[in-house]
């Protein structure tokens, strides 16, 4: 009996360790951040993909644009201690003010070009924002929105301690950006908020991590789990915690969802539910055919212009 106990303690101590050592591997694979290099003068960051490639000559347009245009560097210390940089845009004092947040492993630079260009179409201004472990923000890790929201609200502080008492405020996000500003609505937020944007935003965190391990032609139940303990272990967070839908659930704030249906990353079923979750009177969904992940302004520029003027006139 007592041989049989030690063999079961070794094995059960074993397999403990490996699923540690599995969830380690699994958190930095999907929510560490590290340290990149800071690029060089004439380096553009673009997103690699075939959907992405017929669109990068705009996107270096842009990105070319954003560069050579005024702006104000802007910071904020999180509520964690870490610096958060952005980079401010006037198109015109006393227009509403989008603050906006880039997605998964992405800069502000490299998926918010365009929005800048589209903030000064509809006479907007642009706030954007690299968020926690991204571009020259501090951090190392990513949670998802989870902790990203509440730096969306330290942003909408900062908007109205240093640029305007009185600004009219959007808060938008494309893909990850999408859940930190669906997350933010959860709670209540100052009165200068007057809508959302969320374009390609995923249902839950759970969701979308469980749709990428299927896409990888493996098994989601056994292998989630671990990512959750990685997470929750390695990360200080639950990714089962906060979910977008459930937080559109509390929402009241004007919500405009965009998706496009060609989006082989988050489906566009995840804005479809976001969007029928959502408790605001006032929601609009707009879906671009043709549009793969994030690439709804690209593909159809006048049409989400139009939408967009017609929600927030």
């Amino acid at each position: 009996m007592e041989r049989f106990l030690t063999a079961f303690a070794v094995t059960a101590g074993a397999i403990i360790l490996l699923l540690l050592i599995a969830s380690l591997l699994i958190f930095f694979k999907i929510f560490y951040a590290a340290r990149k290099k800071s690029r060089g003068k004439q380096e553009f960051p673009l997103p690699e993909g075939a959907p992405y490639e017929p669109h990068h000559a705009q996107m270096i347009e842009w990105i070319k644009q954003i560069r050579a245009m005024d702006r104000k560097d802007a910071s904020i210390t999180s509520f964690d201690g870490l610096t958060l940089r952005g980079k401010y845009y006037e198109h015109k004092k006393g227009a509403p003010i989008e603050i906006m947040f880039h997605g998964y492993r992405g800069t502000a630079e490299r998926d918010l070009c365009g929005g800048v260009h589209r903030c000064f179409e509809i006479g907007h201004n642009a706030l954007i924002v690299d968020q926690r472990g991204a571009g020259e923000s501090d951090g190392h890790v990513i949670t998802f929105g989870a902790r990203e929201s509440r730096d969306c609200r330290s942003w909408i502080d900062f908007v109205i301690k240093s640029i305007d008492p009185n600004a009219r405020i959007i808060l938008t996000g494309i893909s990850m950006g999408a859940a930190t500003v669906m997350l933010a609505t959860g709670e209540p937020l100052p009165k200068n908020v007057i809508g959302v944007l969320a374009d390609c935003g995923y249902t839950s965190t759970r969701d979308i991590i469980q749709k990428v391990i299927r896409d990888m032609h493996l098994p989601a139940a056994p292998i989630y789990p671990l990512v959750r303990l990685g997470a929750r272990l390695f990360g200080g967070f639950d990714p089962d915690k906060d979910a977008p839908i459930k937080a559109m659930e509390r929402c009241t704030l004007p919500v405009i969802f965009f998706h496009g249906d060609a989006d082989d990353f988050v489906p566009c079923s995840m804005s479809e539910k976001n969007f029928a979750a959502c408790r605001s009177e006032k929601k609009h969904l707009v879906i671009i055919p043709g549009a793969g992940h994030g690439l709804c302004f690209p593909v159809d520029p006048e049409g989400y212009l139009k939408e967009l003027a017609a929600f927030f006139p």
